[in-house]
């Protein structure tokens, strides 16, 4: 018996039954060799880790434009910060560590440059619209690795296209609108523990609420520190879910009308507020210029793959790739004039 052997047994003997487990994945779109002593979500995990995409990240706006000051989050750091969540409500769980780490990891890989305004722009440009988690599947299976893609498992392709569903319900009783696994449902539910509380620190930080804005009901029922309302939500996911016997991940009612009622608070106050917005809003015609000028110029930018996709989703997909220093920098070059070069 090999290590990977040991630690797939080792699996099976301490997670739940209800959990995930890597030697019952249901495989990958090509065949591979089971590696000597990682598990398949094991090595999810490590592709995903060591992808071009996810290196981009950290320069990819969360809320806040990044150069804006050093403490506010990227797509980087939120993925860090989701990570950990769910890595704390499996490991109470029992479920999946490595396949609840590989999901939350590749879970924002589509995402564009320039936060929400961003992902909006390159919706009303591309034909049949743009979302990030539909994008962060298409980056794993059709762009990475020069259009091999990560060939991934159908778990974290799963939960990586199922993560989020915008502002619609976090949790959905329909099972076909939730990831297959619970492991995916969890960084479901992370993602939003991560952004509703993180987001509420960046806007505090920037001045565009103070503490007293946010609902006092809210702070009643989750809390008035960052910390604090984390662990409160939490706390929360992990006794509802044993509650409901792990047949499903779930929150309270009464918190799940309060994280609701946060995430709407920020949509009003800081998603859509103008102050926040006057920068990006900028962004948005930087991203149609190139979208334009690269759908009429493609020879150096866009690739030849996904074979048989039109021009204009490959476009779509270069943008998106791009992180915000790049899109700036290439806007510059392409339409700002230069003094002349004898």
């Amino acid at each position: 018996m090999n290590i990977r052997e040991q630690l797939e047994e080792t699996e099976a003997q301490i997670l739940s039954p209800k959990a995930c487990l890597s030697q019952n994945s249901k495989g990958r779109v090509r065949e591979e060799a089971p590696h000597s002593f990682r598990t398949a979500f094991q090595r999810d995990r490590d592709r995903i880790l060591h992808s071009k995409s996810f290196r981009r990240l950290k320069h990819k706006t969360q809320v806040f434009l990044a150069p804006f000051g050093d403490h506010y989050r990227t797509r980087l750091t939120h993925t860090l910060e989701v990570s950990q969540i769910a890595r704390t409500i499996a490991k109470a769980l029992r479920l999946n560590e490595d396949l609840t780490e590989a999901i939350a990891l590749g879970h924002d890989l589509g995402h564009t440059p320039f936060g929400h305004s961003g992902e909006e722009t390159l919706a009303k440009l591309l034909p049949g619209g743009f979302s990030h988690y539909e994008q962060s599947l298409r980056v794993v299976e059709k762009l990475e690795y020069d259009g091999k893609g990560l060939n991934l498992t159908f778990e974290v392709r799963d939960g990586i296209s199922r993560h989020s569903k915008g502002r619609g319900k976090i949790l959905d009783r329909k099972k076909e609108d939730l990831p297959a696994t619970l492991e995916g449902q969890i960084v479901r539910v992370s993602d939003v523990i991560g952004y509703v509380n993180h987001d509420i620190d960046d806007a505090l930080r920037a001045g565009i609420i103070k503490e007293s804005d946010i609902p006092r009901d809210l702070v009643a029922v989750l809390g008035r520190w960052h910390a604090t309302r984390i662990d409160k939500m939490v706390v929360d996911v992990v006794e509802s879910s044993l509650k409901a016997k792990l047949d499903r991940i779930a929150m309270s009612d009464g918190i799940m009308k309060a994280v609701v009622a946060l995430r709407d608070f920020l949509y009003e106050r800081v998603y859509y507020n103008p102050g926040a917005r006057e920068e990006l809003r900028k962004t948005e015609k930087i991203m149609r210029d190139l979208y334009i000028y690269l759908g009429e110029h493609p020879e150096g930018y866009i690739r030849d793959f996904p074979a048989g996709d039109p021009l204009e989703t490959r476009v779509g997909d270069f943008i998106a790739g791009m992180t915000d220093r790049y899109a700036l920098t290439l806007y510059e070059k392409i339409f700002f004039p230069r003094s002349w070069q004898s």
